[in-house]
Order: C-alpha cells, then sequence, then structure tokens
C-alpha cells in the first residue's frame, strides 16, 4: 500500500494544447543533452516570436522508448509558434488521461510510469501511444532531487 504522502492516479479531460517544441527521434543515451538544448532553444524562439510560454516545460514521447527515442520537447503556448532554427508548432493530446504526479529524481521516472501503466490496466482502461511528462518543479543544479514533482499524463481509451 502506498504511503500518505505517495500520491494516487486520476483521470482527467484535458482540451488539446498548442505548443513550441523541438521534435526528433535521438538515441536514449543522449536524452539529458537533448533536453537541455532543445529547452533552451524553445524558450528563445517563444520569446523572440513574443508567442508566450502558457505552462511548465515538458516532453512529448510518441511511442514507448527503446534504443532510440521518438519525442518532442518544449513548452505550451499562447498561440501558434512559426517555424525558426529546430523549433516548430505542435499539440499536447486533449481528451481523457490518466495522470500521477511523480515526487522525487528523474531517475525513479521508470517505476512511477510502470505504476501509472498498472493502474490505468486496473481501471479496465487501454493506455495510447503517446504518453508525457510535465516538468512541473524547474530543475536547478543545487535542489534536492526530492523536492522534483514531474506530472505524467497518459491518454486512455475504454
Amino acid at each position: 500500500m502506498d504511503s500518505p504522502t505517495t500520491p494516487e492516479p486520476a483521470l482527467v479531460d484535458l482540451a488539446a494544447a498548442p505548443t513550441a517544441v523541438v521534435a526528433a527521434v535521438i538515441p536514449v543515451d543522449q536524452l539529458i543533452d537533448h533536453f537541455d538544448q532543445s529547452f533552451g532553444q524553445v524558450a528563445a524562439v517563444i520569446a523572440d516570436q513574443a508567442v508566450g510560454i502558457a505552462g511548465p516545460a515538458f516532453a512529448l514521447y510518441h511511442g514507448l522508448p527503446g534504443e532510440t527515442v521518438d519525442l518532442e520537447v518544449g513548452f505550451p503556448v499562447g498561440r501558434e509558434v512559426r517555424p525558426d532554427m529546430q523549433v516548430g508548432p505542435g499539440e499536447l493530446p486533449g481528451g481523457r488521461v490518466a495522470r500521477l504526479v511523480h515526487h522525487g529524481a528523474f531517475d525513479q521516472l521508470g517505476s512511477s510510469w510502470g505504476r501509472l501503466q498498472e493502474w490505468i490496466t486496473q481501471q479496465g482502461l487501454t493506455p495510447g501511444g503517446d504518453f508525457w511528462e510535465v516538468y512541473v518543479t524547474e530543475p536547478s543544479p543545487d535542489m534536492d532531487p526530492a523536492d522534483l514533482r514531474t506530472e505524467l499524463n497518459w491518454p486512455v481509451e475504454e
């Protein structure tokens, strides 16, 4: 059984949200470098176009990672961004989504994703092919990883 401080998964209904992203298929061992480069580039394009950031950074995964990862890294925005450098428009999916907030370090995200997938199955639902992480707490080099909060979102079908 979970401790009282462990959040429970829940179902939420979301509207689709426009995003500014860098889309790529990369080797899994390049993920951290890709995040570092992409978030900075997306933020610069958003500022240059005065589009406005409408929420925390995210990573949208297209299918389960293997040796490579197919993903979009970016921010939700107030209006569509024009393509510039590697940055282009995207969209976070709308609809029914299973959500779990992960408390702690990024290297423990796999176990939380597994827990969310198990919960989805227990509810008699089918997880979609795409899913995303929202980095609610902005990481910094001097912070305690236990203070990180990452929202896990997985669209589901009956």
